[in-house]
């Protein structure tokens, strides 16, 4: 659905990068026309059909378009697969497990032929709205209206270290437990933040060439978490405010860590540099206030 064609075959030229970034935009990821390891790795996982080939539980994880189909199909028939993220985890392989025992088939956690002929049999008839989004929202809303003793996680990919530590104080003002993660890869804070048992997971970086504030949260495979959402929308009615920046709005994208992470997150970037130095305090205290607000509401009506 990406057509490069006008450039020679096999040189990586000017309507090859316009489809690269169209790919990078479709599967929000960030846009530089870069073929890097996250766009490779999405163009991998784009390439799975459903029926492809066996999907089952093993390490690392199966990833692919054709795993989030299957968590999309057992969502849509009240299997809770989780979110649809396209990664085959713990809550996928019990939820196929609990549909293979309800339909009558053998119990063995593998999707194969059979149990994909069964799903396309009882899809028919299901409603067409996943539950996913609909347990989070009604988790969310079941859950504590402070922040005191709710667990927060605040990541930074490195030179953070002090705004990271102003956040942290904020935050354990209000009496949540906060823990704070220093490391370049998303990958590696959303494990961290998944073993911490973390609530919500707040990222923070600032770009060199930015003039304002933008926040990310998950959305992919035609899904988006509810409670990222309103988190990422908080953050930018207080952020840029409070530092006097400008507001580049939110946007739904599949960053590891915001895929990888079993929790309401978001990866909010800033600049420039200078302003957010000056104004640590200020940003600190935005991002008190956007939990705060978040936890009273966690997400949208």
């Amino acid at each position: 659905g990406f057509d490069p064609a006008g450039d020679p075959g096999g040189r990586f030229e000017e309507h090859t990068e316009e489809a690269c970034r169209a790919f990078q935009t479709a599967r929000g990821l960030r846009v530089d026309g870069i073929c890097g390891q996250q766009t490779w790795s999405a163009l991998v996982e784009a390439g799975y059909r459903l029926g492809d080939r066996l999907l089952y539980r093993r390490y690392p994880p199966l990833r692919g378009d054709d795993v989030a189909d299957l968590q999309r199909r057992l969502s849509t028939l009240g299997f809770d697969a989780g979110r649809v993220d396209g990664i085959l985890g713990e809550r996928t392989e019990h939820a196929l497990a609990d549909f293979q025992r309800n339909a009558g088939l053998t119990v063995d956690g593998i999707c194969g032929p059979t149990t994909i002929q069964t799903l396309d049999r009882m899809g028919r008839q299901a409603p067409p709205q996943p539950v996913a989004s609909v347990r989070e929202r009604e988790q969310l809303r079941s859950g504590p209206r402070t922040l005191d003793g709710r667990r927060i996680a605040v990541a930074e990919g490195g030179g953070l270290d002090a705004l990271a530590r102003q956040i942290e104080r904020a935050l354990t003002a209000t009496g949540a437990l906060v823990t704070v993660l220093h490391h370049p890869e998303g990958s590696t804070q959303a494990g961290a933040a998944n073993a911490a048992g973390a609530d919500v997971f707040v990222g923070i970086a600032v770009e060199p060439d930015a003039e304002g504030c933008t926040t990310a949260y998950f959305s992919g495979h035609g899904g988006a978490s509810p409670g990222g959402l309103r988190l990422a929308e908080l953050l930018q009615s207080s952020v840029p405010a409070a530092l006097d920046i400008k507001d580049g709005g939110t946007r739904g994208m599949t960053l590891p860590v915001l895929r990888e992470t079993r929790m309401p997150a978001v990866w909010c970037e800033l600049g420039p540099p200078s302003v957010v130095v000056q104004r640590s305090a200020e940003l600190a205290a935005a991002v008190a206030t956007a939990l705060t607000r978040w936890a009273a509401a966690p997400c949208a009506d």
